[in-house]
């Protein structure tokens, strides 16, 4: 049979107003959007394994080996914190958010932005930052889902977690990568860290204050 013509037989019956055309619409309808459901799905988790993650975001060689040996990776109760549990929120519309942001650290990688350990270092310092202010504005929701405060025995916490914990309970003024930060990875390396300004740095990467050279200015 001709195939122009079988075409549009078949698109005759289609337009025809009939139980079966509309039917057979519908079915393909259907079909097609349980492939699409399913074919996003499946990008979507294995674009959140550690495979994934270390393939394609220039961790393998950077910042993996640092997570490694970190409590996330391995502890004595087993459970482990892969690179989306941090990285990537659980909610499907901030993930979506999260995975479109995601795509300017894969540019990086295509355009050899980041592609050696020395250009990776240079930009470490920014790249953390944005982490930590994601973390800062949505309350370090991707901790929080894994570690409830309201589950949190204090009885079996050191002083210092102890206060800092029912201060931030109690207050709401800071959140976990406040002081978390560096339980994954190392924290950045900065050169000539006493040549930049310290309100630009986070608490735990600023220069000791040298309480002497105050004294001898204020005389």
């Amino acid at each position: 049979m001709n195939k122009p013509i079988f075409f549009k037989r078949y698109w005759r019956m289609l337009c025809e107003r009939s139980t079966v055309s509309m039917g057979i619409v519908a079915a393909f309808f259907f079909a097609s959007g349980i492939i699409f459901w399913g074919g996003f799905n499946w990008t979507m988790e294995v674009s959140n394994t550690e495979e994934f993650c270390i393939g394609c975001h220039e961790m393998k060689d950077n910042v993996y080996p640092s997570y490694t040996k970190s409590i996330h990776y391995s502890n004595r109760s087993g459970v482990r914190a892969v690179c989306s549990d941090c990285h990537v929120p659980h909610e499907f519309a901030d993930k979506i958010v999260r995975k479109i942001q995601a795509s300017k650290e894969v540019w990086g990688k295509i355009t050899g932005k980041i592609n050696t350990p020395e250009k990776f270092a240079a930009h470490r310092l920014s790249m953390a930052q944005r982490e930590w202010k994601r973390f800062n504005e949505n309350d370090s929701l991707e901790c929080r889902n894994c570690h409830d405060q309201a589950f949190m025995n204090f009885d079996k916490q050191g002083a210092p977690g102890t206060f800092m914990h029912g201060e931030m309970i109690t207050t709401g003024k800071f959140t976990c990568i406040n002081c978390h930060k560096g339980i994954a990875h190392k924290l950045p390396e900065i050169e000539n860290l006493d040549q930049i300004s310290a309100s630009t740095l986070e608490p735990t990467m600023r220069p000791p204050y040298d309480h002497s050279k105050s004294t001898l200015e204020s005389n």
